[in-house]
């Protein structure tokens, strides 16, 4: 996997669970039947082996999985750091600036945007390699919006309204997920309903297809 090819180039240390991690996420998506899997752009390769494990078990021992395909949206498919536009927008790196946290207040969220990074042209326009920060402002934009970056960018004359509107723009967003998780930390015997509740779907779901994989494969049942 490339991830883990470029984590080993630039660290001295490497997490085992970097490297097993695709094997685990084909797993989940192969137990439930999935056809399609949204993700971002980084996460086509991941997808790409899913589709290997299935068509190669299928091929061996007959139709067994669903083959899924990866869904890539047209903004968003994959969020820069805000302070260094140049590389994606990750939790684990040590920048809190260029990243916002789904629990993010609207304040911080608006001071995040506010300071991330543009370019020295004044011109509001999609173009990734020319104007990193500006096109990913637009991406976010884009995708807190549902439209594509060249879509959300019409209108939009000056930087400081472009922050401005993404600003506004992830803070609704992200609005009725944070009132669900304060609803539901809240409500600890809920929220254990609830979870209670998915559990047995998605046992009766994985079960169902793990055992069609053992008798197709050819194991003796327990």
């Amino acid at each position: 996997m490339t991830q883990f090819k470029d984590k080993v180039d630039m660290a001295e240390f490497v997490s085992g669970g970097l490297f097993t991690y695709p094997a685990l996420q084909a797993s989940d998506i192969l137990l439930y039947d999935t056809n399609q899997v949204p993700v971002g752009e980084d996460q086509r390769q991941h997808i790409e082996l899913a589709r290997n494990i299935a068509d190669r078990f299928n091929s061996r021992y007959g139709n067994t999985f669903v083959v899924p395909e990866a869904v890539v949206p047209p903004s968003g498919a994959r969020v820069m750091d805000l302070q260094e536009p140049e590389s994606k927008m990750s939790k684990s790196e040590d920048r809190p600036q260029g990243s916002i946290s789904l629990l993010d207040s609207p304040s911080e969220i608006e001071k995040k945007i506010k300071r991330a990074v543009t370019d020295s042209e004044s011109e509001v326009r999609y173009d990734v390699e020319a104007k990193p920060g500006i096109s990913n402002l637009l991406s976010i934009l884009g995708a807190a919006t549902n439209q594509n970056p060249n879509k959300a960018a019409e209108g939009i004359n000056r930087y400081g309204d472009l922050k401005a509107a993404t600003s506004e723009a992830v803070i609704e967003m992200l609005r009725p997920i944070q009132t669900k998780f304060h609803d539901l930390s809240s409500d600890p015997a809920e929220t254990s309903r609830l979870l209670a509740i998915g559990a047995d779907k998605a046992t009766e779901i994985a079960s169902t297809t793990l055992e069609r994989a053992r008798q197709n494969i050819g194991l003796l049942g327990r």
